[in-house]
């Protein structure tokens, strides 16, 4: 029997919560094989980034053929991309893949820090949203992308979608992580207008560092074991929310600190 596997590329967070480090966990976690191509290196804990080392394009474009050219991937899932360099190479490198790729389009970290440099937000909306089966911002990166307010409601997050299937993924997933109120609601819009709302109680706790890269981490490794994209996320949903539910339960750090990944193997 056929292993799932699936890619993730995307930047190293050196504290462990985010980035590389959680797309592996959260892929172990959930019975699928992760390879990684790593895009940048950070300097990075709890509280800050206090550096960030890009890595060389044909680094990054070596990194991927050399995976591709040897292992059957069945998911990719795309994080921290950093340059307009970085994703021209990544966008050349993807050509050669058809099975589906998921988005992450981070910009900032929890402590606020600068992960996507202002001049790549054109590239990445050019060159890699046509590739995306999936694209998942939360309510700051959808703003962002679309040079818009952030949504304040399920109905503007929908219309936000809908705007951001004209750049060209096949769907849109608009995280609520970052809005108020007892329950946390995200809004998947795909471009054969299907809509679906995922709503969970919001926890309260500082302890959230990850979560965006472990929610489209999750979604990859469920389309990898070929799950369809509205399961995938759902299943991928429930996972995050169990996973935010038991980060309390570790004590990593003095700030933002991560998700419990392994939630449902040790305590």
């Amino acid at each position: 029997m056929k292993i799932p596997i699936a890619l993730t590329i995307a930047g190293s967070d050196s504290g462990g919560g985010a980035g590389i480090q959680a797309d592996l966990k959260a892929m172990s976690a959930l019975g699928v094989y992760g390879a990684s191509v790593i895009t940048a290196v950070t300097a990075q804990n709890t509280v800050a980034v206090s550096a960030v080392h890009e890595m060389p394009p044909d680094i990054v474009a070596a990194q991927i053929s050399t995976v591709l050219s040897d292992i059957e991937i069945d998911a990719i899932k795309l994080g921290m991309l950093f340059s307009p360099a970085i994703i021209a190479a990544v966008a050349d490198e993807l050509a050669q893949f058809s099975g589906p790729v998921v988005i992450d389009p981070v910009m900032v970290s929890k402590s606020g820090d600068a992960l996507l440099q202002d001049a790549a937000i054109d590239a990445l909306i050019s060159q890699l949203l046509p590739h995306a089966c999936l694209l998942t911002p939360n309510l700051p990166e959808a703003a962002r992308l679309l040079n818009r307010t952030e949504a304040k409601s399920p109905r503007e997050m929908i219309a936000q979608g809908r705007q951001l299937l004209s750049m060209g993924p096949q769907a849109v997933l608009i995280k609520g992580g970052h809005a108020t109120g007892n329950k946390c609601t995200d809004v998947l819009v795909q471009a054969d207008g299907a809509v679906d709302t995922f709503e969970a109680p919001r926890i309260v706790t500082r302890n959230t560092h990850g979560t965006g890269c472990t929610f489209s981490a999750a979604i990859t490794a469920h389309l990898a074991k070929g799950q369809d994209l509205a399961n995938a996320v759902e299943l991928a949903h429930t996972y995050l929310h169990a996973a935010i539910v038991g980060a309390d339960r570790l004590s990593v750090g003095r700030g933002h600190g991560p998700v419990h990944h392994f939630h449902g193997y040790w305590t």
